[in-house]
């Protein structure tokens, strides 16, 4: 199995200026998710472990059922509102993207425990059970970056590439489905004294520059898909103040991606080998393609409590299992060039593929401080290993777990929120949350600000969020030639709203 090549707009660590494969990327991706909540605990900041009493209990912390005295059901619809700025080579750019989803669909049955004792406030209460369907995960997103550059051309990565994947010292003899091969076949590089290929767009053989204006170059990157969990939990209540549950999740993957890298230039292409060598300067075209599906399917185990010291007061904590995913991957590649006009071969290569990852194991903490009947404040700390994810499958993962173990860091994510109840019917609700970089270098803090209103009466309630998700500043190479690799700056930031419908019976 060939490893994908690191010429795409998701390239997220170049620090060293080195390479790596494609799939310890995604490992990252597909570690990095959220607890599918109502927009009750969304408007919170997602603070909600200590809380209890929300179906976000349900794929959060399980204890939390155990403080329903009614059955339960709810849908929550959002919209989510993509947003990329872009700066490649001194030129901005802006894409955005929006999608309609299904966040978080929850029912709880309540279930009263009989004792024998006098005090039926005493002993086991209650054994309520959860079913949710949970999105953890949003990959919708436009990327496009774009500008001139006057350094050097993706030609000199197709050289590169050559030279790493000769069969041996014979021009043209280079591997077949590689791009250096489909470059060579496509006139964009040719093979030189010295036993060496080189870009025929920034090597001429007479020596003078042929772009002195540089190269025109296009990325983009349509995305789709995201992740999801069904989550069945159950939860009990000790005499309204220890609260215990567990949980079993089902997880599910779906990605979908398609990049174009668009250069244009001017190439000096070898006519007669002579000698003397003829040259002759022809303008290009050149776009590699890749386009990747992946889809998956895993489990994951869940345990917590909340314990309430006082009444005022919850102390809550939970952990999840890693999720251990089956994963099916098909990667596809394709170069076509237009040479003077003419259009030359278009090779593709295809490469299905089936793998397993393990994701970090998670622990959270939490406190909610409950205020009489004025409302609460909520705080949130949970721990995870990045470089813990590891891979393995029917191929040597060796590269990618060396990769993972490399570049990526243990993280903290923090959130604090809290609810006011403005009168007998209304609430108005606020949090933050940082999720910490995953990255040793290069990365930057997901930060998020939400806020939201909550109307309840009787059996039914209606509850409305805002958050807004900043990525901060990331940097992409779109091709990488040791130090001399360009260089893109992206700064991204999601806007969602929720809608909560609810019902008590």
């Amino acid at each position: 199995m060939k490893p994908k090549y690191l010429l795409t707009a998701v390239a997220i660590v170049a620090a060293a200026q080195t390479g790596f494969a494609q799939y310890s990327q995604d490992a990252l991706r597909f570690s990095q998710t959220q607890t599918g909540n109502t927009s009750r605990i969304k408007a919170i900041g997602n603070a909600g472990t200590a809380v209890g009493g929300d179906l976000s209990s349900i794929g959060g912390n399980p204890a939390g059922l155990g403080f329903f005295t009614r059955s339960e059901i709810s849908i929550t619809p959002e919209f989510n509102g993509s947003n990329i700025n872009s700066l490649y080579q001194g030129n901005s750019m802006n894409s955005s993207k929006g999608s309609l989803n299904l966040a978080n669909v929850a029912a709880v049955i309540y279930s009263r425990l009989y004792n024998n004792s006098s005090d039926k406030s005493q002993g086991w209460l209650s054994l309520n059970f959860g079913i949710s369907y949970n999105r953890t995960a949003n990959y919708y997103e436009d990327v496009t970056y774009g500008g001139t550059n006057r350094s050097n051309s993706i030609t000199d990565f197709y050289a590169n590439d050559a030279n790493n994947n000769k069969a041996s010292n014979t021009a043209g003899d280079i591997y077949d489905n590689t791009l250096g091969r489909w470059a060579y076949d496509q006139n964009l590089i040719d093979y030189y004294a010295g036993d060496t290929y080189r870009s025929n767009a920034t090597n001429p053989v007479a020596g003078q520059s042929i772009n002195p204006n540089g190269y025109a170059q296009m990325s983009t990157a349509y995305r789709t898909g995201g992740q999801s969990e069904l989550s069945l939990s159950a939860g009990a209540n000790y005499s309204n103040k220890f609260y215990f549950g567990v949980g079993v999740g089902i997880a599910n993957i779906r990605y979908n991606t398609t990049t174009r890298f668009v250069e244009n230039g001017n190439a000096n292409v070898i006519t007669d080998f002579g000698p003397p060598i003829v040259t002759a300067t022809r303008p290009y075209i050149n776009t590699y393609s890749q386009d990747q599906s992946t889809t998956g399917t895993g489990f994951n185990l869940k345990a917590g409590f909340i314990f309430k010291p006082v009444n005022a007061v919850r102390l809550g904590a939970s952990v999840t299992t890693p999720t251990w995913y089956n994963i099916d991957d098909n990667y596809n590649e394709e170069m076509a060039t237009r040479l003077n006009g003419t259009n030359q071969f278009v090779p593709t290569a295809n490469y299905p593929f089936r793998y397993n990852l393990t994701t970090p194991f998670k622990a959270t903490g939490g406190i909610a401080v409950f205020i009489k009947d004025y409302g609460f404040i909520s705080g949130d700390v949970e721990y995870l290993d990045y470089s813990a994810s590891r891979l393995s499958g029917d191929y040597s993962a060796t590269r990618d777990n060396n990769d993972i173990r490399t570049l990526y860091q243990s993280a903290v994510n923090s959130r604090i929120g809290a609810e006011a109840r403005l009168s007998s019917e209304f609430f108005l609700r606020g949090g933050y949350g940082i999720q910490g970089s995953p990255l040793k270098s290069n990365g930057s803090d997901i930060k998020t600000a939400s806020g939201g209103l909550g109307y309840r009466s009787g059996d039914y309630y209606i509850d409305l969020t805002y958050s807004r998700m900043d990525y901060g500043s990331q940097s992409v190479y779109p091709y990488e030639i040791g130090t001399a690799s360009p260089v893109a700056t992206l700064n991204r930031t999601i806007n969602n709203v929720f809608a909560t419908v609810g019902f008590r019976f």
